[in-house]
């Protein structure tokens, strides 16, 4: 395996871990949302 592929697989598997904690944040923000709705009424 060459250094640039290392660094493509390095930036792509970067790159989907960061995508995957925004998916959780959000999926968070989203219940917290619900459940303040849900408390409020």
């Amino acid at each position: 395996m060459s250094v640039s592929d290392a660094l493509q697989l390095m930036l792509a598997f970067g790159t989907f871990i960061v995508a995957l904690i925004a998916l959780v944040v959000e999926l968070i923000k989203n219940q917290q949302k619900k459940t303040a709705l849900a408390l409020a009424s």
